[in-house]
């Protein structure tokens, strides 16, 4: 997903979306330690997701403290 796109997204659909991708990461590192997982830059792509949402949610939380 494109950073651009991320932007776009309310707050609550970027909270939502990076349980969703914890989770999934969650589940690949199970499959990495029992021998299973087929696709491992997976999981580096899922870290850089989750680091693009909250860094989204990061901003939009000290923007209002900006403008005061």
């Amino acid at each position: 997903m494109k950073f651009k796109e991320i932007q776009e997204m309310s707050s609550d659909e970027l909270l939502t979306k990076k349980r969703d991708l914890r989770q999934e990461s969650l589940h690949l590192r199970l499959q990495q330690q029992s021998g299973q997982l087929e696709q491992s830059s997976r999981l580096r792509l899922l870290r850089r997701e989750v680091a693009r949402v909250e860094t989204v949610l990061t901003e939009r939380s000290k923007q209002p403290a900006a403008k005061k």
